[in-house]
């Protein structure tokens, strides 16, 4: 599918200006370029574009809100000049893949002044001799290279953080709501005893009224019957 299609299919009937995240991996680019993106997506924050056949970026439209652009898998080797000019609030850039050959290619990352994750995984500079220390001299405001700032210390994972993060906040609410609840519980479980023990007793009571009223009922038809069998003792006394 070019990249054309696949905008408009990721659109699904919104406009451009309500996108924040776009991803167009593995679509087709018409002639190694950008196409089909405008400068219309002004609330663009998150732009991936892996493998898709890139030689340049110079259609690139101006993306002013821009963060995170994964650009991995492509055919770039120069040309990143204009990320500096459309996208000056990069924070964080993929390149990895690419065939960046020379230190010099990344002098155009030096105006990123917000840049602070680079990836070049994969590229052919990373055989230069000094790769690491080379890249940070040049681009101070880089912290992490290819996932490790220049300590060796890994780059944290911004999804599982933001993931903990909601966690955390929503512990305190959500236990103390479930504390509220078995509360709740009890009580309502205190006044069903009540209510219970209160039905048994009266229950007891209209069982014990009913074999009262068993027992007189019973009390006439015992004593019609005796009073049968004292008359016939007296029609037998008689014939004799």
């Amino acid at each position: 599918m070019d990249m054309k299609k696949r905008i408009t299919l990721e659109l699904r009937n919104r406009s451009p200006a309500e996108i924040v995240e776009l991803v167009l991996d593995n679509s087709r680019s018409a002639d190694g370029e950008v196409e089909g993106l405008t400068d219309e997506f002004t609330e663009l924050e998150f732009l991936s574009m892996v493998n898709v056949g890139l030689s340049s970026l110079t259609k690139l439209p101006p993306l002013p809100k821009l963060r995170k652009l994964e650009l991995s898998d492509n055919n770039l080797s120069g040309s990143l000049e204009t990320l500096a000019e459309k996208c000056p609030n990069l924070t964080y850039l993929n390149l990895s893949g690419n065939k960046i050959k020379e230190l010099s290619t990344l002098e155009a990352l030096q105006n990123l002044k917000s840049l602070q994750s680079l990836d070049l995984f994969n590229c052919e500079i990373t055989s230069l001799e000094d790769y690491r220390e080379s890249v940070f001299e040049l681009l101070p405001q880089v912290t992490y290279l290819d996932g490790f700032d220049q300590e060796d210390n890994e780059a944290p994972d911004s999804e599982a953080d933001d993931e903990d993060d909601e966690g955390e906040e929503g512990a305190g609410p959500t236990g103390e709501y479930d504390d509220e609840e078995d509360e709740e519980d009890d009580e309502d479980g205190s006044e069903g005893g009540e209510v219970g023990l209160s039905f048994q007793e009266e229950y007891n009571e209209e069982d014990d009224d009913a074999e009262e009223e068993d027992d007189q009922a019973g009390a006439p038809g015992q004593k019609r019957k005796r009073e049968v069998e004292d008359e016939g003792e007296e029609d037998d006394d008689e014939e004799d």
